[in-house]
């Protein structure tokens, strides 16, 4: 195989100038938000030192995506969608150009931080499943799994270098420059967007309010295929977690070194880029649910073998290939649901799978941190890995269409024929 064909695919980039537009504006606004969650973790940590309002940050951010998500789907699937997600970054730029304030000012409670988060993580609730349709809208079927896969490589990327440039623009600059560059960040959003066509749903628009939902959930309980892909990433991060367990795990086996503890981080993300640049034979394969599987499994199993790892440099390479593994996995899924959803409910299931991908990591290190408080880190890692695998090998095994790269059959209004139990 050549090395143009392993090589990200970039033909969306020379093909569709709007999605170029739209790439640029979403890397640069996800590395405001990278810096954005350090200078809040600073912030709240500076005023509280207690480990409790800490954690409450990721709750702030969490919590809007699950109780607003499916409300904010269907309202995406009755609307504009380019007009919605410029609403909602114009609403994510203002809570940021708040917090710059109060960050300038002092004086402002953690409560009141923490409520300008939430409130930021509401219009990103909104502004996420608007988005979702944009890739199968401007790309040709054959180039939306390369679409994706550059999302993901350069979100991973500014992932990698999104906290240490706010680290370092904090010790220069302070907590209200921080803020100010996420508020501009979001205007490079704005810019992507706002060339967009109008985006009306294909199809019939959702019903509003609840029923709407109920419409989303039960495409999903009868789409095996989509179901099999939530429920994957699902297996992959409420059972095998690992990010709650590196402190633990790193003093059990590896002297509680810090800068080995950051490695650990490090090894995940430089996996995941890694994987996605290296990702267009994969994208060409044109079998995500057979690779989004394959890549759960290994996910999980490097995940198990790094628990029984004492040599920390096989441990690091371990976690290379578990964050290869779940970049991989990620790419799949986001292509299955974006290929195997009617666009009328997009916005629906993207928003179910934003909860998916928000709410699963909270839940894996929260398992991941009970397990190991009734036995130990490495005991609660090598559980999570095995139970992972043996969760994707039974999905893997009751959808074969997951397998072979099948649609479930559908029907003219977009929902799923009644084929599973």
């Amino acid at each position: 195989m050549s090395l143009a064909r392993t090589l990200i695919d970039v033909a969306p980039l020379r093909t569709s100038p709007v999605f170029r537009r739209l790439l640029i504006g979403r890397t640069v606004s996800v590395l405001g938000s990278f810096m954005t969650m350090v200078t809040v973790m600073y912030q709240v940590w500076d005023l509280t030192h207690s480990t409790v309002w800490s954690g409450a940050v990721g709750l702030a951010q969490a919590l809007p995506m699950v109780c607003v998500g499916l409300f904010a789907g269907a309202w995406v699937d009755r609307g504009d969608r380019r007009r919605i997600f410029l609403i909602a970054t114009v609403g994510q730029a203002l809570c940021a150009l708040l917090l710059a304030v109060q960050g300038f000012t002092g004086g402002v409670p953690v409560g009141g931080i923490l409520a300008l988060v939430a409130a930021g993580a509401c219009f990103g609730a909104v502004g996420g499943p608007a988005a979702g349709v944009f890739v199968p809208r401007l790309l040709p079927k054959e180039q939306v799994a390369a679409g994706l896969a550059l999302n993901q490589v350069t979100g991973q990327a500014m992932m990698l270098l999104g906290p240490a440039l706010g680290g370092l623009f904090l010790g220069w600059f302070g907590i209200g420059v921080c803020y100010v560059l996420d508020a501009l960040s979001f205007g490079l959003a704005f810019y992507g967007a706002f060339g967009l066509p109008t985006l009306q749903p294909e199809g019939e628009p959702s019903r509003a309010g609840l029923h709407g939902v109920l419409d989303g959930l039960r495409f999903l309980a009868g789409h095996r295929v989509v179901r099999g892909a939530l429920v994957t990433d699902l297996a992959a991060t409420v059972l095998a977690m690992p990010v709650s367990l590196f402190p633990l795990v790193n003093a059990e086996r590896f002297g509680g070194d810090p800068r080995t503890l950051g490695l650990f981080l490090s090894a995940v993300a430089v996996g995941g880029v890694t994987a996605t640049a290296l990702s267009g034979s994969v994208t060409r394969l044109g079998r995500p649910g057979l690779v989004m599987l394959c890549g759960a499994g290994t996910w999980g199993a490097a995940l198990a073998l790094f628990g029984l790892m004492t040599d920390p440099w096989v441990g690091l390479g371990l976690l290379v290939v578990a964050g290869a593994a779940d970049a991989l996995s990620v790419v799949s899924r986001s292509t299955i649901v974006q290929t195997r959803t009617p666009d009328a409910l997009l916005g629906r299931v993207t928003a179910a799978e934003q909860i998916v991908g928000q709410a699963g990591p909270h839940l894996g290190n929260l398992r991941g941190g009970l397990v190991a408080g009734w036995s130990s880190g490495a005991t609660a890692l090598i559980t999570g890995g095995l139970l992972c695998v043996l969760a994707v090998a039974y999905v893997g095994a009751g959808t074969p269409e997951l397998r072979d790269g099948t649609a479930a059959p559908e029907l003219r209004d977009g929902t799923a024929t009644p084929d599973s139990p």
